[in-house]
């Protein structure tokens, strides 16, 4: 018998955003592929990680979190997010959003149940689901409001379908789900006795008026909904992984325990500076920045129509799906390479999104940037000589 590497892991591929990543550094580009949110992080929580540093918060946790975290998203989820959760039962703190997905799945998937994913999906969903042996389906949006019918969701369900994945606002395509859509969702959850999983990372920034609303808050699938979210994009501090789930206490517990065995904790004194984020920003904090990705929503937009790219104008999120049929190449992939080689900025194959051919014709640019940085990508955009 010979060593290789477990069937498990032969399934799973690094992510094209990290390959784009590298690819960026390599030729010197304009980073536009990678969610980093580098736009500074706000002082309440530099001050809050800081101050629990020099308090000598620097130990292991209690399995979920620390209690003033997990009491902060509780009363954050009631404000913001309409749902009541208890702290002590129905809160786990976990190494980032995409931590708390895996550990979800871990403790609610057999191998070989299916979950189902809207497409364009983002990728480490698909990964995470594969990682533990379960199987993914999908129902394909229609851009460019990325929209689906009850149909198709009928049309994804099989005799092994245990979970639906609900990423509002989403990424890739910056959808924000409506109140009609997330109806259906939960109709179509309880009819089929389904897990809905939900990623809400982006649920503050929102553009032209939209609302939030979380899965969780509806009454008839609070209690199969597990509500996962974070601060890594709102606080701009995505090296922190400090994410979170909500859900009924039945799940939360094994939820906690996956979380102890895979990550034992997640970072002390970070958890406290989080803490002091939800606790000390106030709505005029989440208003600015909306109005100020809103502002880098517009410029991206406007470089990429100047281009011939057409963008998806997005809902909410930092990301803008764009049709890239100009740009020269027979692959997503071969297009994006081009913009970097050629224009020296960097975005992910719409490949990266689809389980099949249907992102060839697509790029994905983050606008997650200081505005110099963006306004000298969206130059080079415009400068781009295409046919």
């Amino acid at each position: 018998m010979s060593l290789s590497i477990s069937q498990r892991a032969a399934r799973i591929v690094q992510a094209e955003i990290r390959v784009m990543t590298i690819e960026c550094e390599r030729y010197g580009g304009i980073n536009l592929s990678q969610g980093v949110c580098d736009v500074g992080v706000p002082p309440p929580v530099r001050r809050g990680a800081q101050q629990a540093m020099d308090a000598g918060v620097n130990s292991y946790t209690r399995y979920d979190g620390l209690a003033e975290l997990r009491e902060a998203i509780a009363r954050k989820m009631q404000r913001d997010n309409g749902i009541d959760c208890d702290p002590e039962t129905d809160v786990v703190v976990s190494g980032g959003s995409t931590g708390s997905f895996y550990c979800a799945c871990l403790s609610l998937l057999d191998p070989g149940d299916e979950v189902i994913l809207f497409e364009p999906y983002y990728g480490y969903h698909v990964n995470t689901i594969l990682a533990v042996d379960a199987r993914c389906g999908y129902v394909t949006m229609k851009a460019p409001d990325w929209t689906f019918t009850p149909a198709d969701l009928e049309a994804a369900v099989t005799d092994r379908t245990r979970g639906i994945m609900v990423n509002t606002p989403a990424n890739p395509s910056g959808k924000v789900y409506t109140p009609e859509e997330l109806g259906w969702i939960a109709d179509f959850a309880v009819r089929h006795d389904l897990f809905v999983f939900t990623d809400e990372i982006y649920e503050y920034f929102l553009y032209d008026g939209r609302k939030h609303v979380s899965p969780g808050s509806l009454a008839r699938i609070a209690d199969r909904t597990i509500t996962i979210s974070g601060y890594s994009k709102t606080f701009s501090i995505t090296g922190w992984r400090i994410g979170y789930s909500v859900c009924d206490r039945r799940w939360a517990e094994m939820i906690g325990y996956v979380n102890d065995l895979v990550y034992v904790c997640a970072p002390a004194p970070l958890q406290l500076g989080v803490a002091a984020g939800i606790d000390e920003l106030g709505d005029e904090f989440y208003r600015r920045q909306c109005a100020e990705f809103d502002t880098k929503r517009r410029r991206i937009c406007e470089a990429l129509d100047a281009a011939g790219l057409t963008p998806s104008v997005p809902q909410g999120a930092y990301y803008v799906l764009a049709d890239a049929t100009r740009l020269p190449g027979a692959t997503s992939k071969q297009r994006a390479m081009y913009l970097l080689k050629e224009g020296g900025v960097a975005a992910v194959p719409g490949e990266a999104f689809y389980h099949d051919d249907s992102g060839e014709d697509l790029l994905r640019f983050c606008y997650a940037k200081p505005d110099d940085e963006l306004d000298e990508a969206c130059r080079r955009i415009e400068r781009l000589a295409l046919p």
